[in-house]
């Protein structure tokens, strides 16, 4: 059994998108790992002008007290609030838009050409297909359903 049950992680869900949005802020995450003696809830917040400690600091009072009143988190836990940073992941259609241009690590759940991954430059999504560009300049058309997992790649 999870320690916090998918219903319960939808609830904070709801909870963290109600406050992160009443403070002009943009969800991008949740996650909910350990147990009930050392458990953790990370949520993940973002806007266009980045994150300050202030915004995470907010943000984790107005959900600590959300939580505590509802009691969704059984045992003890630790409650993190951050931004999603420079090497965040990407989740949805409008995140390989929102970072089109930028440089990218896709993994696929099963292998395409004999790969499992691929770094370069995303060109955005349509109808469910991220399209990157790879080393040889060529374009890949990847479906949201094969991707297991894929984050922006940090470039100074």
């Amino acid at each position: 059994m999870a320690w916090v049950t998918a219903e319960r992680q939808a609830r904070i869900r709801e909870i963290a998108e109600r406050v992160a949005s009443s403070e002009s802020l943009e969800l991008v995450g949740i996650e909910c790992r350990g147990d009930t003696r050392d458990g953790l809830v990370r949520i993940f917040i973002d806007n266009a002008e980045g994150i300050t400690h202030g915004d995470c600091e907010l943000v984790s009072r107005q959900v600590s007290a959300f939580l505590d009143v509802e009691d969704l988190v059984p045992g003890r836990y630790r409650l993190e609030v951050s931004s999603p940073g420079l090497d965040r992941k990407l989740r949805t259609p409008a995140d390989y838009e929102r970072f089109a241009g930028k440089r990218a690590r896709i993994q696929l759940l099963c292998p395409y050409d004999g790969r499992r991954q691929f770094t370069g430059r995303l060109r955005g999504c349509e109808r469910n297909l991220v399209a990157m560009e790879v080393a040889d300049e060529s374009v890949l058309r990847i479906r949201l359903d094969d991707i297991a997992q894929a984050q922006l790649v940090v470039e100074l």
